[in-house]
Formats: C-alpha cells, sequence, structure tokens
C-alpha cells in the first residue's frame, strides 16, 4: 500500500478562544500505488488540509499514516521536508510561481533543495518543459504567461524531481473550462504513465475523471 492513513485527527487552535478545532476526525483512507482519486468536500470540510498531511507538509493530531508502509506521523520536519522533496509534486490553485522569475527558474526550483548537481539543473528543468510542451514558453516571465500556461509551469515544476506522487489542489480553479480540459489530460496522461495523482476539487467533471471519489464532511470520510 502506497498510502494508509488509520485514524487521522487534526486540531487547530481556535484564536478567538484558545479551544481546539477539530478538522479533520477519524480519517481512515488507503490509495494504492497508480490510483487516480479526487478528494471533493464543501468549503471547510477538511480537504486542503488532508491533502497536507498525506503531503508530509503538516502532521496530524493523533493516528497513524503509512508512507510505503512506514509510519510518518512522528517524524521530525525536517526528515518530513526530505521525504516530501523525494516523494511529492504540488501543484496549487494560485500557482504559487515567482512572478518576476522566467519559466525555466520556476520549475528548477526543487532542484536546488535536491542533490541535484547545479550544473545539471537548468537542463533537468528545461526537460521538463519540453515534455509538456512549452519549452518555448523557458525564457519568458512568468508575469506575462496566461492561466493556462502558468499551470503547466507548475506542473512542470512538481515534476521535475520526479516524484511518485502528485497532490494537486483545486488545479482547475482559477481556469476557464478550455485550460482546465488541458491541465486535466496532463494529468491523465501522467498517470496511464504510472504517477499517483491526488486532486482536491469542488468541480464534477475534473472529479468524474479520476479512478475514484472520496467525499468529506465535517472532517469525515462520507
Amino acid at each position: 500500500m502506497l498510502i494508509e492513513l488509520i485514524g487521522i485527527e487534526k486540531n487547530f487552535k481556535n484564536r478567538r478562544n484558545g479551544e481546539a478545532l477539530k478538522v479533520l476526525n477519524g480519517i481512515d483512507l488507503a490509495i494504492e500505488k497508480g490510483e487516480m482519486v479526487a478528494v471533493k468536500g464543501s468549503s471547510g470540510a477538511g480537504k486542503s488540509t488532508l491533502l497536507h498531511i498525506i503531503g508530509c507538509l503538516d502532521k496530524p493530531t493523533k493516528g497513524i499514516y503509512n508512507l510505503d508502509e512506514a509510519d510518518v506521523s512522528k517524524e521530525s520536519s525536517a526528515n518530513l521536508s526530505i521525504i516530501r522533496n523525494k516523494k511529492f509534486g504540488f501543484v496549487v490553485q494560485n500557482f504559487a510561481l515567482v512572478e518576476d522569475d522566467d519559466a525555466l527558474q520556476n520549475v528548477a526550483i526543487p532542484l536546488l533543495f535536491s542533490k541535484t548537481s547545479f550544473s545539471l539543473i537548468d537542463a533537468l528543468a528545461m526537460e521538463q518543459l519540453h515534455q509538456l510542451g512549452i519549452e518555448n514558453l523557458a525564457k519568458q516571465k512568468v508575469a506575462k504567461l496566461s492561466g493556462g500556461e502558468k499551470q503547466r509551469v507548475a506542473i512542470a515544476r512538481a515534476l521535475v524531481n520526479r516524484p511518485e506522487v502528485i497532490l494537486a489542489d483545486e488545479p482547475t480553479g482559477a481556469l476557464d473550462k478550455k485550460n482546465s480540459t488541458v491541465i486535466m489530460n496532463i494529468f491523465k496522461d501522467l498517470n496511464e504513465k504510472g504517477k499517483t495523482i491526488i486532486i482536491v476539487t469542488h468541480e464534477e467533471f475534473v472529479a468524474k475523471a479520476c479512478d475514484r471519489i472520496i467525499t468529506i464532511s465535517d472532517g469525515k470520510i462520507i
């Protein structure tokens, strides 16, 4: 089993009264290698929090998270950072790109935090742009790109470290239908090539493109 969550809970402290606010409440979830899974739910249901825990961006308050059959729920922040950089690629709704840098520089960012030789970084980043058919954008400033182009650059950045799992949080939320379809076709192609993909979405056509739909309500899978 690639990803296994057992009894996962996540609490945050309420800033107003200091009380614990339970965002995830007893999540049990298993995801096999090579699946393409959609996570749906209303705003505030806990979708993004779940994705952050799966991607080792946050730790659960309680429960077990087995990643490749090893419990990572108690790992130090430093170890989680290493796991995260090797195992996961992230794609988000607002692209999270450095607007003043060009596309090539943005794609290269994850490589700067890996053990990749500095002399290889630009070549690997360019290779990833080429694989997505956007090598022509390499030297263009991100600020001048369209939304669809920005998201393809963001996907190239997510893939440059050759992660096993792509985690996407509302990846089509800022795009029109045409560009959303392009992005989903990229995800489906990556999945067919073996990538495990988990997509948080509120869009029905995105969810239906996945193998399985998981719905969260009030911090629980329903």
